[in-house]
């Protein structure tokens, strides 16, 4: 799973609802004094919530937490799964010990639990909830057969190119709206004397979000849909076509430092530095919005001043992709609590509990009745809209919903021949070749 990809934070979180109280340990309580406060109908209930968030993320959704004991009367416990998530959750249920609701960082997942008949339906409620305040594609995302079993609380937007504003500025070129206007600015930075982009190819997952950007763009959501699913074989046209396509950017020796094989040795956060470090070689970087928890964690560079980012180009006349992530709740059958545990997922789809993190930042909320003047600056709102208006447009990472074999494993599958394909760009019929051998073996298994 590319968690490095949906648990990076935008920057550090630190401040709090005023709903909110201050965590402490692995659990949340109630404010003091309020313990009469009405509407407090959860009063010494407990629900337990596991989740993959370290560090700053975790605290954050603490917080968010907190605001609903405060408004239930209920006590919350947090767990930290790390990254075995699914292995976690079956030793608990196996062990008698489930927790009540778990964040699954991962459409297939919720898939694999609602298969395994360790998942409760939505309460009506929730799913009340979900259809006034979100696009129909979340509930879709977090559905198994028909029947809503996740609520997408937490969203990625992955189309997004973060550039130095002074490298741009350097080479008299603005942020480009279509692909072939990239391309054109890419060309323009090189000649002013800095090469255009810094690419992360060495962990493959990278490579995946560039294509699936392209293709998202170029041949459109049903079709995303059907590669996604396995429907049309990765030797379709449409796959070759956007090959063809990434291929422009990839294979030009003046668009990436070292050229494609230099880009084969770059990790996501070294491609970051390549732009936004002390000593730049580069104009532009693609990955999500948490690039700026780099850029401005790691690097100390300033959003909006140092470092910007424009959506991801519109390829051939498509629509500009709005491609990511995200994280759903989701409550367990085996689970202590499944009153609260419902309660809680209602709650976590209201404005209410999205303002809760939107403060702090970090956060990307796919609430359409989130207030957006409460996130903390322009880049995330800005960020944040993208999502909102992308509507039924989004479309979920798409190597998240395919087996792992095939779309989640370094060094083989989906992203060992898109390695292949950023060393040799020009052989795009080979690579989608290579994508539907690796497909056939995964989907069959």
């Amino acid at each position: 799973m590319k968690l490095q990809r949906t648990t990076t934070s935008l920057a550090a979180a630190a401040l709090v609802a005023a709903a909110a109280t201050a965590c402490s340990g692995g659990s949340t309580g109630t404010t003091p004094g309020s313990g009469e406060a009405a509407g407090r109908e959860l009063k010494g209930q407990s629900v337990s919530v596991a989740a993959v968030w370290t560090g700053t993320e975790q605290e954050a959704f603490k917080k968010v937490l907190d605001a609903f004991s405060a408004k239930t009367g209920a006590t919350t416990t947090f767990i930290s799964t790390g990254d075995n998530l699914s292995t976690l959750v079956g030793s608990k249920i196996a062990g008698g010990d489930a927790m009540d609701v778990v964040m699954c960082p991962q459409p297939g997942v919720i898939q694999q639990f609602a298969q395994q008949g360790w998942l409760s339906p939505l309460a009506p409620g929730v799913t009340a909830a979900a259809r006034a305040n979100f696009a129909p594609v979340w509930s879709s995302l977090g559905s198994v057969d028909g029947t809503q079993y996740g609520l997408y609380f937490k969203a990625a937007d992955k189309s997004t190119i973060w550039y130095s504003p002074q490298a741009l500025q350097n080479a008299g070129v603005q942020p480009p709206a279509t692909f072939a206007e990239l391309l054109k600015a890419g060309k323009a930075v090189a000649d002013s004397g800095t090469a255009p982009f810094a690419v992360a190819g060495q962990a493959g997952w990278p490579l995946t979000d560039w294509f699936e950007n392209v293709y998202l763009s170029q041949a459109g959501p049903e079709m995303y849909d059907k590669l996604t699913k396995h429907q049309i074989p990765w030797t379709d046209p449409s796959v070759v076509k956007a090959l063809n396509t990434l291929g422009t950017l990839f294979g030009d020796p003046t668009m990436i430092p070292g050229g494609g094989r230099g880009a084969l040795q770059s990790d996501f956060p070294a491609s970051v530095a390549q732009v936004f470090g002390p000593k730049p070689t580069a104009a532009m970087t693609y990955e999500g919005d948490f690039v700026a928890g780099v850029i401005s964690g790691d690097l100390k560079r300033t959003i909006g001043t140092d470092a910007a980012f424009f959506p991801f180009p519109a390829v051939d006349g498509g629509k500009a992709p709005v491609m990511g992530g995200g994280d759903a709740a989701v409550v367990l059958k085996a689970g202590k609590n499944q009153a609260a545990a419902q309660k809680l997922v209602e709650f976590l789809a209201s404005p209410e509990a999205a303002a809760v993190w939107a403060k702090a930042g970090g956060f990307l909320s796919p609430n359409k009745a989130l207030d957006p003047a409460l996130y903390p600056d322009d880049t995330t709102r800005r960020l944040a809209k993208s999502l909102i208006d992308a509507g039924d447009g989004f479309r979920f990472d798409m190597s998240d919903q395919t087996p792992a074999a095939f779309g989640g494993t370094a060094g083989s599958g989906e992203w060992k021949a898109l390695q292949d394909f950023l060393a040799n760009p020009g052989d795009a019929q080979g690579a989608a070749a290579k994508l539907e051998a690796e497909a056939a073996k995964a989907y069959k298994g």
